[in-house]
Order: C-alpha cells, then sequence, then structure tokens
C-alpha cells in the first residue's frame, strides 16, 4: 500500500499542477474515507492541505473524530457550522416530508462550501468516494460527488482501510461504524442493506450472494450519477 500511496499522491499532484493548483481542499467527516484523503492531501502538499469540518446537527463525536485524524496527521482545518444555513434553507423553501430529498441538501451544502474555500485559495476540491460506494450509487450526485478528483474511486472499502493504516490515520477513526452521517443512527451497511464486505467481494470477485441482485440494481440505478447530464445534440 506505500507504493500505492506514492503513486495516488504523484497523480494528485499532477492534476494539481495541469490545473495551476496550489493545494486541496476536502471535507473532515471523521469518517475514514475522508481521513485518508487528508492523509493523501497532505503527502501531496505538506502545506497546501485544508480540511473542513462541517456541522449540520451532526453527533459531537464525529467533530472529535475529525479533529483526532487533523492532530495526527498535522493537519490544517477550519469549521464551517452549516447547521443554521440548512435551517434557513428549509425554512425558506418547503420541509419534505422524502427523508432522503431533506438529507441530500447537507452534502450539496458542503459541496458548495467547499468550492468557496477552494476558489479562494486556488485549491482544488477531492472527493472521498470509494469504488464500493461509486458502484452502487451511494453518494449525492452534486453533493459528495461533487468534486475535481476522486482519488480513492478505485479502492473498494476493505482497500481503504488498508490505505488508512500506512498512512497513520487513528485506529478509532479506522474501526469505526461507517455513516454518511445524513440522520441521527444512520449507518451505511444499515441504509444499502448489505455489508460493505459483501459488497467488496461482488466487486472484486462476483461473488452472487444473497444480495447480488439488488447490488447489480442499484448499480444499473445510479449509472446517471456517474456521467454528466444528457446533452442534446443540435442537428
Amino acid at each position: 500500500m506505500e507504493r500505492e500511496i506514492e503513486k495516488i499522491v504523484e497523480w494528485m499532484r499532477d492534476i494539481a499542477k495541469n490545473a495551476h493548483a496550489k493545494g486541496f481542499v476536502f471535507g473532515l467527516s471523521g469518517g475514514i474515507d475522508s481521513a485518508v484523503i487528508a492523509g493523501l492531501a497532505k503527502r501531496a502538499f505538506p502545506e497546501g492541505a485544508l480540511g473542513i469540518i462541517m456541522p449540520i446537527h451532526s453527533n459531537e463525536e464525529d467533530e472529535a473524530d475529525a479533529r483526532l485524524v487533523a492532530e495526527a496527521l498535522d493537519l490544517e482545518i477550519v469549521k464551517v457550522d452549516l447547521s443554521s444555513t440548512f435551517d434557513a434553507l428549509v425554512e425558506n423553501s418547503f420541509e419534505s416530508q422524502n427523508r432522503m430529498a431533506i438529507s441530500n441538501v447537507k452534502p450539496r451544502l458542503r459541496m458548495t462550501t467547499l468550492y468557496y474555500y477552494g476558489q479562494d485559495r486556488g485549491y482544488l476540491v477531492c472527493g472521498s468516494s470509494n469504488a464500493s460506494e461509486y458502484h452502487v450509487g451511494y453518494f449525492t450526485k452534486f453533493g459528495d460527488s461533487g468534486s475535481d478528483l476522486l482519488p480513492l474511486v478505485s479502492f473498494v472499502k476493505s482497500e481503504v482501510v488498508e490505505l488508512a493504516k500506512a498512512l497513520g490515520i487513528p485506529e478509532k477513526v479506522i474501526t469505526k461504524q461507517p455513516t454518511a452521517g445524513l440522520y441521527a443512527g444512520q449507518t451505511d451497511e444499515m441504509e444499502m442493506g448489505f455489508t460493505y464486505e459483501e459488497l467488496d467481494k461482488t466487486i472484486r470477485e462476483g461473488y452472487k450472494g444473497e444480495n447480488f441482485e439488488k447490488i447489480d440494481r442499484m448499480n444499473k440505478n445510479s449509472q446517471h450519477k456517474r456521467e454528466y447530464p444528457p446533452r442534446y445534440e443540435r442537428g
């Protein structure tokens, strides 16, 4: 994994160089994926890596874990509490009864915040989606997928764990239950309806377990998330 990390970091530097960027900005959620992005960005630009903690009525433990990562990596961080921004949007429009519709506002507000800081500093926005989530569309369109580069999109969740270990990410963050933090008590595996272990085996080994058809269906139904919007071509 150390050799793989060197290759990713070199790739990230090339992306930044071609864009005339000075560094990278990314959300720091307290989860393993954003922690690995932080570790990679810090290696690529030791003085040009910025992690942003963006709670929206979030679990306070997530912020504590994000700060634990920042301390371990000697990472520059800022906190932007978007709770009142989220509340103002809902209050000035309507409160949807569709839980996912209202929950997905949160990553879209975070994406806007990252680009605000990124454009100000001349940084590119790093997305943290891994191959497991990307395969089944477990990300918010124009939310956490809204980024300039996706360094982890070729690594399934179990491989991200190995990257985290090699980067010196705190054990507490590596072993915590994955969650998108969209609402209280939410976990990735609960929401998807299967484990990352099964999903990773399906992607890497073609494993046809209990949820194979569901995983395949989610992959097909989320194809639009992995493509640019369809364009009408004038004849």
